[in-house]
């Protein structure tokens, strides 16, 4: 009988029963599964379980995190369901029946946006630094511009000009890149592609408006003319043109034969997506695109802006949740193109204001649960400056009325803002940063925005907690008196407890801290800054990450093989001679990989010495599979650890530096 047997046998009664698993799999850590009707799990009994450590749903499949025994649980559930498992590959087809077209054009938008991220928030940081140097009126009694008073700082801001141009005018190349990559087709064809969108050959998409139709260039071809007009800033015309090369391309290499495809598909391919591009895609799109942002313009700006404004702010914290928020980007794009400015933007900083000013008062009601603020200052932190996953996630849905008086703050903070017309420049600056994306003049209004969305959800946060959380006190102080009176030799137990814990204490003083060497050579950044909710929200446990430079995996300290992943092999598990478990794992989603590309120099039960290799892997074949390939330590049991001091922010070097202390 399996250790997990019985475990097994309550998890598959709580997602619904067999019937109800339409297909199951793992990875290093998690139970993968889809569901035939997700609403059967019961996902707060499941969370509820001693082997469980959460729960999360994601791109159609419930995701139940076990730790580094998933194999053996997956083993013993297996047995006791008489389910067959079956690939990551097959869960993830199988995850589709879940997700309705709507949900399978946002997932593919965020997968688009994703990797144009970095750059964006570049872009808008840049853009952000412009207008305070070009456009605030602070000298000379308020008639010049520090760009007016110093040819050094006019220099700057038009240099600055070339990256900010760069991201945003060029972001059709982008798209177009990212979509093909996306879809596994040729990335070059896409980048061509993109820039024969915004070729200087073409009249300038922001020239269009102000230039009269008859001074329009064009293409003669003497039957017909069509306009040379660019797509510069334009968002739905390069996806439609990119998913159109897309598939032009699959077409042409499914019936070219092999000997000539070389010459045949880039050529056709590539031909005729660009004279679709021009004569039919581009102006069907920009006219697709204008309408989404007339829409969204006249609800920001029309007689019913205030409610829009209230509904916007209210909903859009749950929107992250879901993941449907990822939509917005490509709207707030397309209002900057077509508007100059964007009013979506500022509410959505305003919303991450809100719900971290919600994590400020958990802060303030805990300020003396030492455990409670190891996961609320960070979580504060990050969501002021822009990312909310950890305080939504880790802090505010724990608790739920956090995440209401958030959403109730950021309500009336969007509605401040609209109100004032608060307008930006651009998009990808969050938090409080938020304000260096707002144009100049409304500076002043967003900061009274963001001042909104600090003290109303504090206050709320404060008023609500005091009475839940004080009726959660008044519950556990129950329970405790009830176990000393139920006590006969209650103080000779504690008196034998103290002592216990004194010689326990004393041990503890006494055994040697343990060092973590780095297991890879290049830049060891913080657990939070991993693009993985699981690994950065914490919830298998405390640890540190390298972006590698290297190939091969090193052991960080005296160990024990305990968890290998046969299959995919972009993982193990160690246990220390000291008791303590930590979990290897190399790349973001590489268990998709089937073990392509990585290779065990180990077996399960193998003791290794420090800087043993553990494994070997290939960069080129992680990131042509479109996966990170950061690597992350987490200290999955931390046995008799008392604390635990990461050195993050430093370039390592494999088996010299030490990147942990376990004390």
């Amino acid at each position: 009988m399996g250790k997990y047997q019985e475990d097994a046998k309550e998890l598959l009664r709580l997602v619904g029963g067999k019937e109800n698993v339409a297909a199951v799999s793992h990875c290093m850590t998690r139970m993968r599964f889809v569901l035939n009707d997700p609403k059967k799990a019961d996902i707060e009994k499941i969370e509820a379980m001693k082997v469980v450590k959460g729960s999360f749903t994601q791109t159609g499949q419930f995701q139940v995190i076990i730790g580094n025994t998933v194999a053996d649980f997956y083993n013993d559930f297996i047995a006791v369901s008489g389910i067959e498992g079956v690939s990551k590959d097959a869960v993830k087809n199988a995850a589709k029946q879940n997700q309705n077209v709507f949900q399978r054009i946002i997932t593919a938008l965020a997968e688009i946006f994703a990797p144009l991220i970095p750059a964006i928030i570049t872009g808008g940081l840049i853009l952000g630094f412009r207008n305070c140097i070009d456009s605030l009126y602070l000298f000379d009694n308020g008639t010049k511009t520090l760009c007016d008073i110093s040819q050094f700082w006019a220099g700057i801001d038009d240099f600055l000009w070339l990256i900010g141009e760069a991201v945003f005018h060029m972001l059709p190349v982008g798209i177009c890149w990212s979509v093909t990559k996306k879809m596994g087709t040729t990335q070059m064809l896409g980048i061509v592609l993109g820039l024969t969108l915004v070729s200087g050959q073409l009249l300038n998409a922001y020239s269009v408006a102000s230039t009269a139709p008859a001074d329009i260039p064009v293409w003669d071809f003497g039957y017909f003319t069509v306009n040379k007009i660019g797509y510069q800033a334009q968002v739905i015309p390069a996806i439609l043109v990119a998913f159109t090369l897309v598939y032009l391309e699959k077409f042409f290499r499914k019936i070219t034969p092999q000997v000539i495809s070389m010459i045949v598909v880039p050529f056709c391919s590539l031909l005729l997506a660009v004279i679709a591009s021009h004569f039919i895609l581009g102006p069907v799109g920009w006219k697709i695109g204008s309408a989404i942002s007339t829409v969204v313009y006249a609800g920001i700006t029309g007689s019913f802006k205030v409610i829009f404004g209230a509904i916007f702010g209210f909903v859009y914290a749950p929107l992250v949740i879901t993941g449907l928020h990822h939509m917005s980007n490509a709207i707030d794009l397309q209002l900057i193109a077509d508007y100059e400015g964007t009013m979506l933007w500022p509410m959505i900083a305003l919303s991450n204001i809100a719900q971290g000013s919600a994590v400020f008062g958990m802060i303030a009601l805990q300020r003396k649960n030492a455990e409670a603020q190891e996961v609320n200052v960070p979580a504060c932190i990050s969501c002021y400056l822009g990312v909310t996953e950890p305080a939504i996630f880790g802090v505010n849905l724990k608790y739920v009325f956090p995440f209401v008086c958030g959403m109730i703050g950021s309500a009336c903070a969007g509605v401040a803002s609209v109100a004032m017309g608060v307008t930006a420049n651009a998009i990808g600056v969050g938090g409080l940063p938020g304000i260096l994306s707002i144009k100049p003049q409304f500076m002043p209004s967003f900061a009274i925005c963001m001042v909104i969305a600090i003290a109303v959800p504090f206050v709320l946060t404060i008023i609500v907690g005091k009475k839940k959380l004080a009726q959660g006190a008044v519950n556990n102080q129950t329970a405790e008196l009830a176990q000393v009176a139920a006590g006969a030799g209650a103080s000779a137990a504690a008196a034998v407890t103290a002592e216990v814990i004194s010689e326990r204490n004393a041990d503890k003083k006494e055994a040697k801290a343990v060092q973590l060497k780095a297991f890879l050579t290049g830049k060891v950044i913080d657990l939070k800054e991993v693009n993985d909710g699981v690994f950065s929200e914490g919830v298998m446990g405390e640890g540190l990450a390298i972006i590698p430079e290297n190939e091969t995996l090193y052991a960080p300290a005296d160990a024990t093989v305990s968890v290998l992943m046969q299959d995919s092999r972009h993982a193990c598990g160690l246990t220390l001679d000291n008791g303590v478990e930590i979990l290897l794992h190399v790349g973001i989603d590489t268990v998709e990989m089937k073990g392509d590309g990585f290779k065990y120099f180990i077996e399960e039960g193998q003791k290794v010495k420090t800087g043993d290799p553990l494994i070997q892997f290939d960069r080129d074949k992680i990131k042509a599979a479109g996966h990170p390939d950061t690597t992350v330590c987490i200290i999955t049991e931390p046995a008799d650890t008392e604390s635990t001091v990461f050195n993050t922010g430093i370039d390592a070097v494999a088996n010299e530096t030490v990147v942990a202390e376990l004390k």
